[in-house]
């Protein structure tokens, strides 16, 4: 075991300086999101930008505080983080205060703390502890299922609140698994949901299923290469799709199209599941539950998509995929976004001269849609500098995950990457109209205290670890 308590000299320098340039560039863009010329200092803790000076500089005593403490103090006691912030998520939904029609905030005086932002950094502790104890277990079917517990269980109870936006980050943790060894498929099923999700609110359910299952009679014909099964349990379908429709008229049942399909759809598999039982073909049988699957999963996402989105979360993502237009209601933030970034042109009005950010044209402009301001004030220059710093950042954390030599360093850093990674992507393409919008905020530079402090502990928890690679870390 090698040791060295100089942490300064094992610390990486090259990421400390982007972490500093980037927190510094986020305070400078949310003053002139908020500049008010009739509040002249910047430590004016009645204005945004003079609050995040305060919350900057805790940010940076949290970082010295991740660097002093041993490295077995994050392995030893990351269960306990997760047990922790699990129980302040259980109590934010008991005690906390509402604030935009969300139950996420723990009101201290006049500070506001977001234990969701926190959940993202015990979530990564606890995903490398458990990891670094499977020694390469990862394919085994009751281990996946604890990691999905680990994973799901503070989105969970994140979207009682109801935040929809931090949910959706826990989707990022699936690429870290995939890293460590999980297989392609369960990528490729992921792809497959997201398309079935856009299809099935895109297009009617008739349409959906219907293409489903032209699609699974090519599957079957090619996993089975037996024609005659293939025409067989075609002729299934069809008798039982006769039939249901036969006695759904006589009877005037008024069951839909769609549920009349699924259903003979889902008989028909279950015939496929023991056929590839009885030929000792596990492939028919997996094929014909992924399909059953499917199905099912087509018909909840009109009742996900209706009971848990909030409407204004349904009429974005409409807007977004051109289902609906709305210009100056639900699409008024995202056109307004465009209009500030477009009128940057190539090299920005100058900064603290942007018209559509002084005249406050675009709403949460210091916090989800920050990248307005530099659209507009730095223009396409300004924006593809900012862009290739987060890519330089992420790119360098990607260099210390895979330097690790302990597997509890590896996925800590991995998930630390897809967070950033997630967060980046989805705060400037909602920005630029891309993705819709999930209020989820830029790092480092989405004004706000939690998401700040969240961060940095995840950076200088890495860091930590990074300066300490060459000792054995269980």
């Amino acid at each position: 075991m090698e040791r060295n308590p100089n942490i300064l000299s094992r610390l990486d320098w090259v990421t400390v300086a982007l972490y500093l340039a980037l927190v510094l560039m986020g305070w400078l863009n949310i003053y002139a999101a908020v500049f008010n010329e009739d509040h002249s200092s910047i430590f004016s803790l009645s204005q945004r930008y003079g609050k995040q000076l305060t919350w900057i500089g805790a940010a940076f005593a949290l970082a010295i505080i991740a660097l002093l403490l041993d490295p077995r103090f994050y392995t030893n006691l990351s269960y306990v983080i997760y047990g922790g912030v699990i129980l302040l998520l259980l109590a934010v939904l008991v005690v906390g205060r509402e604030i935009h029609g969300a139950r996420s905030w723990f009101v201290l005086g006049s500070i506001q703390i977001q234990p969701a932002e926190f959940a993202k950094l015990s979530t990564s502790l606890a995903l490398a502890k458990m990891m670094n104890s499977l020694s390469g277990r990862m394919t085994r079917f009751g281990t996946f299922v604890l990691l999905l517990v680990v994973i799901l269980l503070p989105p969970a109870l994140i979207i009682l609140q109801p935040d929809t936006g931090s949910c959706l980050v826990y989707v990022s943790f699936f690429l870290v698994l995939f890293r460590e060894g999980m297989p392609g498929s369960f990528l490729g099923l992921g792809a497959v949901a997201a398309l079935l999700f856009i299809s099935s609110l895109m297009f009617h359910q008739t349409y959906v299923i219907t293409g489903v299952l032209i699609v699974t009679l090519f599957l079957f014909a090619a996993v089975s290469r037996n024609i005659r099964a293939v025409l067989g349990g075609l002729a299934i379908f069809i008798l039982l799709i006769t039939t249901m429709v036969a006695v759904n008229m006589h009877w005037k049942l008024d069951y839909p199209t769609a549920m009349l399909l699924a259903a003979a759809g889902v008989l028909t598999l279950l015939a496929g599941v023991l056929k590839g039982i009885s030929w000792r073909m596990p492939a028919v049988s997996w094929l014909s539950l992924s399909v059953i699957g499917a199905l099912l999963f087509v018909f909840s996402v009109r009742i996900v998509f209706t009971e848990v989105l909030s409407d204004h979360q349904q009429r974005r993502i409409n807007i977004m995929l051109g289902i609906e237009s709305d210009p100056l209601g639900y699409g008024y933030n995202v056109n307004q976004s465009l209009i500030a970034i477009g009128s940057g042109g190539f090299s920005g009005k100058g900064y603290l001269q942007g018209t559509q950010t002084k005249f406050n044209f675009v709403p949460e402009q210091s916090t989800d849609f920050i990248f307005c301001t530099i659209g507009e004030e730095w223009g396409f220059v300004g924006s593809a500098f900012v862009v290739c710093l987060f890519c330089a950042f992420l790119l360098r954390l990607i260099f210390l995950a895979e330097r690790q030599r302990s597997t509890y360093s590896r996925v800590f850093g991995y998930c630390v990457v897809a967070v950033f990674f997630f967060h980046v992507l989805i705060n400037i393409g909602m920005a630029i109209g891309l993705l819709p919008v999930i209020g989820i905020p830029l790092p480092f530079f989405s004004y706000g205290g939690s998401s700040l402090w969240a961060f940095t502990l995840m950076l200088f928890i890495l860091l930590r670890l990074d300066a300490s690679r060459r000792e054995y870390l269980n």
